[in-house]
């Protein structure tokens, strides 16, 4: 079996190997396209399994335009056979020796229902067990949320003021103080990877720079006596609007300020950024972020495997 990247005589191999709805295959042929055009795609990030000049696997990997290394593996097929699982170790173990450093996690997409599906825990399965044996043996399941302008556009919260702030020290600054405690998986990873400061000081760089939301929409919320209760990040990525970011600082919690500050995202997307459609992410076990987002009219559409390597 030869593994190597994408060459331009492949494109309709590729194509035909992208079928549209299947669980970790998120761009199908037409998305495939756009995306490669747009730079969220290249050759050199997508990688076929070859054997007598028949394809056998692809994987494809995304990274916004202008990154040096990809971000995420978001897709990868196999053609069914008995040794489908054994090809896509094989391919994703290759191309993981061409990245630098930690390989990218893989994020796959599934129902709310998942668990009721046979054919998705099927398709799921194999796709999870290559990823194991290529290194990626972390998995975190994510629950996948949708606001839109029928659910009504939230008005100001009246316990919080919220006040733009040009200072990214300030935002360092509350990223670090909202890391101890946090319930949010990736995030305790990372802190404890590099460290608190390193994570914050990342965390502002990722939503200023990487992310194409606009800085302006940055805001620290404060109680009724001034003190910093916590902060929101609305921002956006390639393809909608979303909750980029938000946080109650430790000595703030338990006064249902997470209800504030995803109701002033919200807001500030619909009303300022003209956005019909936020989305966002959150962990499974979050619970008390997921009751946020049901009470705020965000709807559960569907979830995200993220796998990683530890």
């Amino acid at each position: 079996m030869i593994h190597r990247t994408l060459a331009e005589p492949d494109l309709d191999r590729v194509l035909a190997l992208l079928p549209a709805g299947r669980p970790g295959v998120w761009a199908d042929a037409d998305l495939f396209r756009e995306r490669l055009a747009r730079g969220e795609y290249r050759p050199e990030w997508t990688w076929v399994a070859e054997e007598a000049g028949e394809l056998h696997a692809v994987a494809v990997w995304w990274g916004n335009p202008g990154d040096e290394r990809p971000g995420a593996l978001d897709t990868l097929n196999a053609v069914a056979s008995a040794a489908r699982t054994d090809v896509a170790a094989g391919l994703l173990a290759t191309a993981h020796a061409s990245f630098e450093g930690t390989p990218p996690e893989f994020h796959i997409l599934l129902p709310a229902d998942w668990r009721e599906r046979p054919d998705v825990v099927a398709a799921l399965g194999w796709r999870q067990e290559a990823a194991r044996r290529a290194g990626l043996t972390t998995a975190v399941e994510r629950l996948r949320y949708e606001w839109t302008r029928d659910s009504g556009v939230p008005a100001p919260p009246r316990r919080l003021r919220f006040r733009p702030e040009p200072d990214d020290e300030v935002f360092a600054g509350l990223f670090r103080r909202v890391l101890d405690g946090t319930l949010d998986a990736a995030s305790r990873a990372e802190a404890a990877a590099v460290g608190p400061e390193a994570q914050a000081r990342a965390d502002v760089a990722f939503y200023r720079d990487v992310m194409p939301g606009e800085r302006s929409w940055w805001r620290v919320a404060e109680d009724a006596d001034g003190r910093t209760a916590g902060f929101a990040l609305p921002s956006r990525n390639t393809g909608s609007h979303v909750v980029g970011y938000l946080g109650v600082l430790p000595e703030q919690r338990g006064h249902g300020y997470v209800d504030d500050l995803l109701a002033e995202i919200t807001r500030i997307l619909a009303q300022e950024a003209g956005a019909d459609v936020v989305r966002a992410d959150t962990d499974l076990t979050n619970r008390p972020m997921a009751a946020a987002f049901d009470r705020l009219g965000y709807r559960n559409f569907a979830r995200r495997m993220v796998l990683s390597a530890p």
